[in-house]
């Protein structure tokens, strides 16, 4: 009889694991992954996305650039930053939590052109000079510009809402256009 018992335990861990293994993720071809959203060149209308703006009209030799990331969920800005085709360079002390150059801009060898500091060049040591910095920027549907409360690594949007990236020199533009 005590072969019963063992046979009892070896039938509850059986199914124990059994149980478990249909919690599990197949990870197989049922599994479907998360689409990756779409950018489109224009501004989104409604809820259809997440709007997408990098303007740096205020360096000589900079634009402005506008993008829907269309899709249904939240969008981390990083990723959408990565699927537009935009670099983003930090800096040596504070890393990517500091936004020091986008798409190459402001220059590393030539002066940012502040009526402030005409010969301040950005080396992307530390924080940017007070006179000539990136800003993240962010708006709910229907709201109003606000600097964003987090980084580009954790900063996240939803559809209807946007987020631009600004350059700011001696104090123009103070803010993204309505």
């Amino acid at each position: 009889m005590t072969s019963t018992p063992r046979i009892l335990t070896l039938l509850a861990a059986g199914a124990l694991a059994l149980g478990l293994s249909a919690c599990a993720s197949t990870g197989g071809a049922d599994a479907s992954p998360t689409p990756t959203p779409t950018p489109t060149s224009t501004a989104c209308t409604g809820s259809e996305g997440v709007t997408l703006t990098v303007d740096s009209s205020a360096l000589k030799g900079g634009s402005s650039e506008t993008w829907c990331i269309i899709g249904t969920g939240p969008v981390t800005i990083s990723n959408a930053l990565t699927y537009v085709g935009t670099t983003i360079e930090g800096t040596k002390q504070y890393g990517d939590q500091v936004i020091c150059r986008v798409n190459g801009l402001p220059s590393a060898s030539e002066p940012v052109g502040s009526t402030k500091d005409p010969a301040y060049i950005e080396k992307c040591e530390s924080m940017p000079a007070a006179f000539a910095y990136w800003a993240l920027w962010t708006k709910t549907d229907g709201g109003t510009w606000d600097y964003a409360q987090e980084g580009l690594s954790t900063l996240t949007a939803q559809p209807g809402e946007s987020v631009e990236l600004l350059f700011t020199l001696d104090g123009v533009p103070a803010s993204p256009a309505a």
